[in-house]
């Protein structure tokens, strides 16, 4: 005959494991989310480096319209 106290301890490892295979499974998919949504808008991304440039003084104003423009009709 099983004792009490064994099957309270099986029955909270099992616990344990289906927990650790969620927290498992959350991570992975977190993980895939922010990295496709990096890849998702590839033009915001230029965008972004192009301000960046700008505001960082390696490119003066019309240049930075010029390529904004650009980046606009693509």
């Amino acid at each position: 005959m099983l004792e009490q106290g064994h099957w309270i301890g099986g029955g909270f490892m099992w616990v344990f494991w289906i927990v650790l295979a969620v927290f498992i499974i959350w991570i992975v998919k977190a993980s895939i989310n922010n990295n496709s949504s990096s890849n998702n808008h590839p033009d915001e991304r230029a965008l972004e480096i192009l301000k960046r440039r700008y505001a960082n003084g390696e490119i003066d104003e019309a240049e930075f319209e010029r390529k904004r423009k650009t980046l606009e009709k693509v």
